[in-house]
């Protein structure tokens, strides 16, 4: 939020609300849809030993997901994700529950614009997809300083 100096604190929207932004690489393990279409990916990066899921994008356009398409692979030996989760894990203002399925891919580095608002253990909005990283291995990818790591 930012007011002025000379402002008193108030309740209301009276100041303006300025959302700060990082480009960071992740780890997609995950799309929602068919692999050919993805309508999002879903995201991770490396925590406690393993590959934490800590966001998904918002929706991808028909342009962005074919992109993205090519180079999504069916994963090869055992994945770090299951295939059905907790719509929670994704949304963590959904109080309906439930489950979302996805769709598991071999895991590729992804380029995202996120907002540095973290959530414990998660990015708190979703994520922007800007590009695919295909010259770095996923167990390239760290967790962000800025995130804790």
């Amino acid at each position: 939020m930012i007011k002025g100096d000379s402002q008193a604190y108030e309740p209301g929207r009276i100041w303006l609300k300025v959302k700060s932004r990082n480009a960071t690489d992740v780890v997609c393990a995950a799309v929602i849809g068919p692999m050919a279409q993805p309508r999002a990916v879903v995201v991770g990066l490396p925590m406690a030993g393993g590959l934490r899921i800590v966001g998904r994008s918002s929706p991808l356009s028909a342009r962005a997901g074919r992109d993205l398409a090519r180079y999504l692979h069916p994963p090869q030996g055992k994945h770090p994700w299951l295939a059905e989760i907790s719509a929670r894990v994704l949304d963590r203002f959904n109080k309906e529950g439930g489950t979302v399925r996805l769709t598991l891919v071999e895991p590729l580095v992804v380029e995202v614009s996120a907002d540095v608002a973290w959530s414990g253990r998660a990015f708190r909005h979703s994520v922007r997809l800007l590009r695919v990283r295909p010259e770095l291995h996923p167990d390239e990818v760290e967790l962000p300083d800025h995130l804790g790591g």
